[in-house]
This record gives structure tokens, C-alpha cells and sequence, in this order.
């Protein structure tokens, strides 16, 4: 899986935005730029996405800034990423179900759903709230418990 930068930055500043909540407070996209480490300049198509997508608000003025839209505890990964790249697995722009190919390759089309029900199913299970606390799934510990899944590959 390839995350964009688009991803990983929106990720970030939605958990940013989910402890916040925690706090009851707002943050404005200076503060959240200079948490995360995202470009300013950046994170503003960003919250765009996101505000567009129902996941944050904006309020302008002094006590002005951005707060998630809903409860941190309602809003999966997968939200975020869809709000700001689109749907979790394409080929050539096509959903998997939409793919066929021919002869040697045709069960290629199976593999390609396996992967985006896998995703689906992590990064649906695993909320803003979640990530901005550090209690992540019993998923998520299991997984990372193996060894190979910290090791890179390379072609």
C-alpha cells in the first residue's frame, strides 16, 4: 500500500483535531501545521477536503480554528483517507470489481478485492479517537507483534 503525503497529512491533523476534542478546545491550522510537521500551505486544501467531507468545521475569528464535526470515536481512518484521495483501493482509476482480465491474469481481479477488504477492514476498525490516545486495536498489536511486519522489502 502507498499512502500519498495528501493522506498522511490529512491523518495527522485529524488526529491533531481528535485530542483537541478530548481537551473541548479548537486548533487553528498554524498550531496544527506546527504539531504534525505538515506544510502550512498544504493543510489548507486539506482541511478543505475534510470540511467539504463533514469530518471537520471551521468557526473564523479570535476563538476561530478547526474541530472535528463529529465524535472522534465516529470517524475511522478509512473517512479520512476517502475524504482526501477517494475510495481506498483503484486500478487505473477503476474500482477492483470493475476490472477483468484475460487468461493468465484473470484471477488478479480476486486479489485486488482481497486487498481492499483487508484494508477496509483495518482502517475502518481503528477511529480518530483511537489513534490520538494510543489505544489502538487489539488488530493493530497483534499485527505489529510479528516481527516481518517491521522488516522493509525492497525489489
Amino acid at each position: 500500500m502507498r499512502l500519498t503525503a495528501k493522506a498522511d497529512y490529512a491523518l495527522r491533523a485529524a488526529a491533531e483535531l481528535a485530542a483537541a476534542a478530548a481537551e473541548g478546545t479548537s486548533r487553528t491550522r498554524e498550531q496544527i501545521a506546527a504539531a504534525q510537521g505538515v506544510p502550512s500551505a498544504f493543510l489548507v486544501r486539506i482541511l478543505t477536503d475534510l470540511r467539504r467531507a463533514g469530518i471537520v468545521r471551521s468557526r473564523r475569528g479570535a476563538e476561530g480554528g478547526y474541530r472535528l464535526a463529529r465524535d472522534p470515536e465516529e470517524i475511522s481512518l478509512a473517512d479520512v483517507i476517502r475524504a482526501v484521495e477517494g475510495p481506498l483501493a483503484e486500478i487505473h482509476g477503476d474500482q477492483p470489481q470493475d476490472i477483468y482480465y484475460e487468461g493468465a491474469a484473470a484471477a488478479l481481479r480476486d486479489v485486488w478485492i482481497a486487498l481492499r477488504a483487508t484494508e477496509r477492514r483495518l482502517l475502518e476498525s481503528i477511529t480518530l479517537a483511537a489513534v490520538s490516545s494510543g489505544n489502538l486495536s487489539p488488530m493493530v498489536a497483534e499485527l505489529i507483534r510479528d516481527p516481518d511486519a517491521w522488516a522493509g522489502r525492497t525489489p
